[in-house]
């Protein structure tokens, strides 16, 4: 800005507030945590904002003249040269990890596709259909029972077994259709 002098007002000022408040947004990281707890700490903040940009206060511009032009003039040398290496770190530490990132991302495309072509054709997931056979109590005698496990042993009863055996599950007999809806079955509401 002290180097291309702008003879536009408006952006001249525009420029300088934006300067100022990028720079306070940086110290407010720090000064947040050390003067949050004043009383009024955001209204003072935001009456801060208004003052620089409001146009008729030009707060802006007298922060700017009076603190940071002096400030910049001094060390503009030194600001210049350090900005001029931060690119450079910043650009090579990008391409750094631009090259990481690729050698990688390669790397595990072509273990996917490897895995992906070494698979079998048909899926393992998928097992041969299973045989369902359906008993009839009344016909068929009932499979023989599997021998007890190790696990059934530790819950054996000591003493002989007394539930019932169910018996087979046999349909209802239809009933007459003229009787099909009695007066006791209907539900008034």
């Amino acid at each position: 800005m002290e180097k291309n002098r702008v003879e536009i007002a408006e952006l001249r000022f525009w420029c300088q507030y934006w300067i100022i408040v990028a720079i306070l947004t940086i110290l407010e990281k720090v000064g947040d945590v050390l003067v949050s707890w004043i009383p009024i700490y955001g209204e003072l903040k935001l009456a801060l904002f208004i003052f620089l940009w409001y146009p008729k206060t030009k707060g802006s511009g007298y922060i700017y003249q009076s603190m940071l032009r002096p400030y910049v003039r001094k060390h503009e040398i030194d600001i210049e040269r350090s900005l001029l290496e931060f690119r450079d770190r910043a650009w090579n530490l990008a391409i750094y990890f631009w090259d990481n990132c690729t050698e990688l991302g390669s790397t595990k495309i072509l273990q996917f596709f490897q895995h992906a072509t070494s698979q079998p054709t048909t899926p393992s997931i998928i097992s041969p259909p299973i045989e369902v056979v359906m008993y009839d109590h009344r016909s068929v005698a009932a499979p023989p029972p599997t021998p007890p496990s190790k696990l059934a042993r530790l819950f054996k009863r000591n003493s002989p077994d007394k539930r019932r055996v169910p018996e087979p599950y046999t349909s209802p007999k239809p009933r007459n259709h003229k009787h099909a809806i009695r007066p006791e079955d209907v539900i008034y509401s």
